[in-house]
Parts: C-alpha cells; structure tokens; sequence
C-alpha cells in the first residue's frame, strides 16, 4: 500500500550539521569537476569527441564538465533506441513504472546535498533554491507515479445493457524531452519522469547551459534498473538537433520549458506533418511570464515589500514566476517603495558557494549582457533607484535592480527580462491595477496583497494567470498543492505537479464486449 503524497521537507541549514553536510558535499563535487560525460544511447555510453563545456556562471572560468555532443546520427539512434524500448516498456505494469519512480525518489533523498551542490555550482543557485530544487524533483517522482497508479485503477463508465466496457489509458509513444537550465533538475526530472511512468520513452536532451545535472538523472535511472532505451541522453546543439527531434516523424510528443519564442518554433514545426508520420504530435510548452504582483491601498506594506523583494530577486530573477511588475495603488506607492528599496538593499551577492549570499550570478554572458541592455532601457522609461549595474566581475553578476515609474505599456514592463530587474508601476486604484496586471501576452503567476475580501474575490475572478497567490509571493509553487502552468504566451495550459499532467502524456481507449 503506497502511502498518502507529502511534499519533501526543505533542509534547515541554520542546524550545523545540515550545514557542515553541505559544505562536505561541495568540496565533493568540486573534485568531481572538468570531468568528460558520455551520451548515453541505448543503454550505452556514446562518445562524438565534439566537446560541450559547462562552465559555473558564478566562476565565469571554472569548467563544470565536458559533455560529448550528439549530431543529428546520435539523435536518429536515441529515437530508434526509444522506439524499440517502447514495444516492451509500454506493456510493463504502471505498478512496476511507478515503483521506478519511486526507487528513485529514494536515491535522491541519499543523494540531496550532493544534487545541491551540483546545482549551486553548474546554475548560480543559492543553497536554499538549490536544495528546494532537489525537493521539488523528489515531489514529481512521488506525485507522479502514484497519479500513475490512480489512472491504471480505470476510468468509470456509464453502464449500457448488454456490454461490458472498459476505458484505458495508454501511453503516446516516443517523445521528446527539452528542459530548462533554471530548475535542472525538478523540471528535467519531472517532464521526463512524467512521460516515462505513462509508459513512454524519452530522448532527453538537456540545457547546455546544466547538462552536468541531467547526467545525474541519467545515473539514477540506471541505479534503479531501468531498461535500455527508455530514456536516452543527448546533450547537443538546437541549430543542429533541435529542429530535427521536434520534426522527426516518430516522435510523437514534445515536452518543453523554456522561453516564449522557442516554444512557439516547437509549436509550428510539430504542426507540419511528416513523410511517414501517422499522428498529430503533442505538445506540451511551459513558457515565459511577466508576472506582476498588485499591492493594494489596503495591504500590509511591510509584508508586500518582502514578498515582492523575494520575489523579483530569488534566483537571480531567473525564474518564468518571478515578478518583474509590481503594481502599486498611487496611495501607498511612495511607502512601499521606500520599504522595497529598503529590503532589496539587504540582499547579499556573490559566489553562492558561500551560503551567505542570497544572490549569485545570472546563467551566461549571453544573459548578462542582456540584462544590461534592458537596464539602459529600462533607465530611459523610468527612475533607476537601486542597482543598475554589473557586479564583481568574477562571475556574470547583475546588481539587483529597481526602476519606479514605469509606463505599463512601456518595453521593461511588457517583455520577459528573466533577470534581476523589476519594474515598479503605480496604479490609480484597485480596478487600474488588475487592468494592467492583465495587460501582457502572459498569463503565468501573479499575486495581490489586500486586506479587502471583497478585492481579493475580484482578483480571484478577473487576474488572468494561471497561478494566483494571494498575500503571499508569486513564486514557490509546491508540488501537489500549487499544480503549477499558465495561459496565454505562457504554454499549453499544463499543470504540472497537478492531477491531469499524465494525461499530456495518455490517451484513452475503449474497448466494448457485447455480452
């Protein structure tokens, strides 16, 4: 009898031997450092000897790993791999799939601060968003395979005289995983977990900005025994294999993370069929946000301005829930920014290593740079009042960033930045705010600080997100209890976490006997 889900518990790294563990696995990890990784096909480790690095954005030049890189040969034999699989995996008991999953969720309990310590050194994640990343992938793994032994209990049925009949749910077949570098391991996990314990394989292929914490997923899924070819790890470049996953024509679902214009590609090229291919593929995309929170008249300042500051800047801003719009009521607008530059003042930057800084660096040069090109802009729509600039140049460090009185329909508060800059708007009252708050092509997460019930009720009804909080931030989705996906620009209307993800990848069939 499998147990009722509860989420993982967050390590306490006040407790010093929690702290100390941590500490040790870092140096660990460390050790383990500028290794060469394999793909791994089939079963087997595949070498191309065409290198991808991975480097640690906090140590701009302290090399993560060596990955080998698949070229379009290594793909076509991941997916003919995951085709051959599919003939056996699909037919194994969603018992023996889920208990898979669940084998695995204990490895990486064993193994928690050493996955930490991989994602504090490959990502930029500070100890506690590091180590709620691994929580989130032990939730999926658990969440999902006892969701996958809910649908194998059958689907109820209208009785008709005379027949007996039965509806089922039965895997897609062979899909496509492309995760995220900025949760890499609860995202990566749980896309590909999800797909696997319906019944599906995988060709995963991971960020190259984190292939080194896919590489352990694929660690532990041989730990647990699973067969060869059900999932398949191609690390690689998206000009060179990226187009030809998504198009191939026995792949029949694609499951991605990632921002609005590659989810976009992915959406209109799996739209065009095939030579050969018999189905309408599948997609699933999770995409950006550009998520406001609304502070109302009739909020409690101080809590608004810590909610907002946590949020804007966790994770460097790198989150498709962090919030990059604060929308504040014009009476309270002059306190509560005060109160937030306050807040954000007290934010510590540097090497995450050190468990002090709640800051680390943004992902790569690509995305600082970026990130300074919008600050310019951002400086010409508004009034810069906190940071602006680079930080220590060591690492790829962004200063958090604050720019107040931004026009809603100005660039810095319609586009996703997905870095530590967050624009301030101020709004006439209650009805203005949800009216800009709506007025994005995303619909993500979002959350209002009020003290007025019937606000709130309003906000219920009107804030068009798909992840609405209520006085509290709009990040930290909990597996389970905050199933987590967005309208609009922001995806496919997924929840993940959620009690219809496996049905993303299901499909029903009913079979009916005249009796």
């Amino acid at each position: 009898m499998v147990s009722e889900f509860r989420n993982h518990p967050l390590t306490d790294f006040s407790n010093n031997q929690n702290h100390e563990k941590q500490l040790q696995a870092l140096e660990e990890v460390k050790g383990q450092l500028n290794k060469t990784f394999p793909l791994f096909i089939d079963g087997r480790d595949v070498e191309t000897g065409d290198i991808l690095k991975s480097y640690n954005p906090c140590q701009k030049d302290q090399v993560i790993g060596n990955f080998h890189k698949a070229g379009k040969q290594e793909a076509e034999q991941a997916i003919a791999a995951a085709q051959k699989a599919f003939e056996s995996w699909r037919f194994v008991s969603p018992n023996e799939r889920a208990e898979v999953l669940f084998k695995a969720a204990a490895i990486m309990r064993r193994r928690q601060f050493e996955l930490n310590a991989w994602m504090i050194l490959e990502t930029g994640k500070n100890w506690v968003e590091a180590d709620a990343d691994t929580a989130e992938a032990i939730d999926f793994l658990e969440f999902y395979g006892r969701e996958m032994l809910r649908y194998a209990e059958g689907y109820p049925l209208t009785p008709v005289p005379g027949e007996k009949n039965q509806l089922t749910y039965i895997p897609l077949g062979v899909g496509a995983v492309i995760p995220p570098w900025n949760f890499p391991l609860a995202i990566l996990a749980g896309m590909t977990t999800a797909a696997i314990v319906a019944g599906n394989c995988v060709v995963l292929k991971p960020s190259s900005d984190a292939p080194a914490i896919g590489y352990k997923l694929v660690e532990i899924m041989k730990e647990v025994g699973l067969p060869d070819g059900v999932l398949n790890y191609i690390p690689g470049s998206g000009a060179v294999i990226g187009d030809h996953i998504v198009t191939h024509s026995k792949i029949r679902f694609i499951s991605f993370t990632g921002s609005k214009e590659v989810g976009l590609r992915i959406n209109q090229l799996a739209a065009t069929p095939q030579k050969g291919q018999i189905w309408i593929k599948r997609v699933v995309a999770e995409m950006g946000g550009k998520d406001a929170i609304i502070v109302d008249s009739e909020a409690d300042v101080d809590d608004a301005a810590k909610g907002v500051s946590a949020a804007a800047f966790g994770y460097q801003g790198q989150k498709c829930s962090a919030c990059s719009r604060a929308i504040i009521d014009e009476s309270v607008y002059d306190e509560f920014l005060e109160k937030l530059i306050r807040e954000s003042k007290q934010i510590t930057m540097g090497s995450v290593e050190d468990s002090n800084n709640f800051m680390g660096a943004v992902i790569n040069k690509s995305a600082h740079d970026n990130t300074l090109r919008y600050i310019e802009i951002g400086k010409k729509e508004g009034r810069l009042v906190l940071g602006g600039e680079a930080g220590d140049g060591a690492g790829y460090y962004i200063k958090p960033t604050i720019i107040a009185d931004v026009d809603s329909k100005a660039q810095l508060a319609q586009e996703e930045v997905f870095a530590p800059v967050l624009a301030v708007i101020k709004a006439k009252n209650f009805d203005h705010a949800l009216e800009i708050a709506n007025d994005t092509e995303f619909g993500l997460t979002g959350a209002v600080y009020s003290g007025n019930r019937d606000k709130l009720e309003k906000a219920r009804r009107i804030f068009h997100t798909g992840n609405l909080y209520l006085n509290r931030k709009c990040t930290g989705a909990l597996v389970g209890g905050h199933p987590f996906g967005g309208f609009n620009m922001s995806g496919t209307d997924s929840k993940a976490g959620g009690r219809d993800y496996l049905l993303l990848f299901l499909q029903g069939k009913l079979v009916a006997e005249k009796i």
